[in-house]
């Protein structure tokens, strides 16, 4: 027999050893599987009434999968006895259980006036925790996996579950390609009707193959020594060696190189970028960095020797300069969830680095509680990101009310927009981002409407000003001009016929046609491939083209009196945001929702993009 035939042998057998050896963890997964046919089985107008409730069975039994994986590896590994062995089982039950009683009697949200569904869903935050507590569960588990026991080797008991991981994919992913194929051939051959929901039941068979791959992966976690089993599935190959040590190491050195030139150029011109991409890649380093230290923990070679002693000094430094990033974006826009991710990473990084720096390898472990406990206080009642952002951000619009003499006796009141623009623009970017925190609890004199540009200006008195957030962005590079129509009534008493056409036809594509008292007219709005000219309006009477005009003396009229500038969006009336047209047949008027001008000076492109609200015609 060949070494891949028995490589598949030894996946399929450990695949059936998993009933076994994680009986509620399998159960549960394939309780998943179940609810997903349901699912499947419904079409949504059904499904819609009942979406809540699958939701929550597919938490608590996703949960559950998670759980009896990481509960009957901690009685294997400490007490490894049929009496432990059968109450994790009836305990990971037990807390599928209370899970679904929690969420589906505790996690909902009821509907508000401006939701987009019909029936209760849940709560972002209710997500957030069964993510954290999902990801504590994985941690747990790693940890449990590990050998020696008191003290585990982080290094090998990660690889290996990342192992087991890729290796369930690469199976579950062929499986899915080739059951997908023989169904394809039976449709195109066979069965011309057959449903897309065949492909759909296939994924979740599939889906739940592969978790039984995953969990049949790893070795008796009942051994205390490591067997045959257990160093094939820690074990790095020459492959993964050269992955990390000789591509990924290199990377992540020349990307320390980039960040800490970015320090430099922090120190001599300040911070100068973008804090969402900055926050973003500072987040990637500082993650990406401390797992790919714990990868290369056991390389003899220079360069992973080299990293283990480069990074974490590095790390502090940049973490340092990212620390003054962090001041500058609260002390200009308060504290939002951006930032509170970034500060949560911040913090676990820096303590991370510090930990690696003065305990190696032991380090590890440590890193990982903090890493667990870190995202379970992430969604903390008090302390949470749906709460704490929520909070200091209502304190700070109250003081930005107060400077402007805009809040009294409890009530917001109308100011002007003499009122300064960093302040206007402070007050706008704050309202925005309270406006859809409905996960946590707002000031009695703050409305959620206040999102709403209508609502907006009848409130504060000025309208919607819009701060630069991206200073990376040079103004003279990329400008724009952005206007929407206000709610407003279009007087068509002198025009004849309406027409509603697609904001993408292009010519006999959605072109509207009619019969006159003059004869049958076809109207066409022409876009090009790129949206790179200005859209054309064609009108024909008879096959014959009587009205052709390039939306031109539109555009170059608002750009005169909107000129592009940084994003700025406006509401503007039906004046700015209509057109009309003349010829010896007809007189037309088109209306727009919105026209967007983009100006790239850099690559010296211009975009356009003219919503079509109605297109009114005439006859003489």
């Amino acid at each position: 027999m060949g070494t891949f035939s028995k490589s598949i042998i030894k996946v399929a057998k450990g695949a059936m050893d998993a009933f076994g050896t994680f009986p509620a963890a399998i159960a549960s997964a394939l309780a998943f599987s179940i609810v997903t046919a349901i699912r499947i089985h419904l079409d949504w107008p059904q499904q819609e009434e009942f979406n809540f409730l699958f939701n929550c069975l597919h938490w608590a039994f996703g949960f559950g999968a998670l759980f009896g994986i990481a509960a009957v590896t901690y009685v294997r590994t400490r007490k490894n006895s049929v009496k432990d062995f059968t109450i994790a089982n009836l305990f990971t039950a037990a807390v599928i259980t209370v899970i679904f009683i929690l969420l589906y009697f505790f996690g909902g949200r009821e509907l508000l006036p401006d939701d987009n569904f019909r029936f209760m869903r849940l709560t972002d935050i209710s997500i957030g925790r069964m993510t954290a507590l999902s990801f504590a569960v994985a941690v747990a588990f790693v940890i449990f996996a590990g050998l020696p026991r008191k003290n585990p080797n982080m290094t090998r008991s990660i690889f290996m579950t990342q192992k087991a991981f890729i290796t369930a994919a690469i199976y579950g992913g062929v499986m899915m390609g080739g059951t997908s194929a023989v169904a394809g051939t039976i449709q195109a051959l066979l069965y011309n009707d057959m449903s897309y929901k065949v492909y759909q039941y296939l994924g979740t068979i599939v889906g739940f193959l592969t978790f039984t791959i995953f969990a049949g992966y790893f070795p008796d976690f009942s051994k205390a020594e490591e067997d045959k089993k257990r160093k094939s599935a820690q074990s790095q190959s020459r492959f993964m060696e050269v992955l990390f040590s000789y591509i990924m190491v290199p990377i992540a050195l020349s990307l320390t190189v980039v960040l800490l030139l970015w320090t430099v150029r922090t120190v001599m011109e300040g911070i100068g970028s973008s804090f969402v991409r900055l926050s973003s890649i500072a987040t990637s380093y500082a993650v990406g960095g401390i797992w790919l230290h714990i990868m290369v923990a056991e390389h003899n070679n220079g360069l992973a020797k080299f990293y283990r002693r480069v990074y974490p000094v590095a790390a502090l430094l940049i973490l340092g300069f990212e620390a003054w990033a962090l001041v500058v974006q609260l002390g200009r826009f308060g504290m939002k969830t951006t930032e509170y991710f970034f500060l949560i990473t911040w913090v676990v990084a820096v303590v991370s680095v510090l930990l690696i720096i003065l305990q190696k390898e032991r380090a590890y472990i440590k890193i990982s509680i903090l890493t667990a406990l870190a995202a379970l206080i992430a969604v903390l009642p008090l302390a949470g990101y749906h709460t704490l952002p929520a909070r200091l951000q209502s304190q700070r619009l109250e003081k930005l009310l107060i400077r402007a003499n805009m809040l009294q006796a409890g009530a917001i009141v109308p100011g002007s927009e003499s009122i300064d623009k960093e302040l206007r623009e402070q007050i706008t970017d704050s309202v925005s981002f309270l406006a859809y925190q409905y996960d946590a609890e707002l000031p009695d004199w703050f409305d959620r409407d206040l999102a709403n540009y209508r609502d907006f200006k009848d409130t504060f008195g000025f309208e919607q000003a819009w701060p630069q957030y991206d200073e990376y962005i040079s103004p003279s590079e990329y400008v724009s001009t952005f206007l929407t129509l206000e709610p407003v009534a279009i007087d068509v008493s002198g025009y004849d016929w309406a027409f509603n056409l697609l904001d993408f036809s292009r010519k006999g594509e959605g072109a509207a046609e009619l019969s006159g008292r003059n004869g049958a007219y076809l109207v066409e709005w022409i876009l090009n491939e790129t949206n790179s000219s200005v859209p054309r309006l064609r009108i024909s009477l008879d096959d014959k083209i009587i009205l052709d005009e390039v939306m031109q003396s539109y555009v170059d009229r608002i750009s005169e009196k909107y000129p592009p500038t940084a994003y700025q969006p406006r509401t503007v009336g039906l004046e700015d945001m209509s057109e009309r047209f003349y010829s010896d047949n007809i007189e037309v008027l088109v209306v727009f929702n919105t026209a967007e001008i983009n100006l790239d000076a850099k690559n010296d492109s211009i975009t356009y993009w003219l919503s079509l609200n109605s297109i009114y015609l005439k006859e003489k």
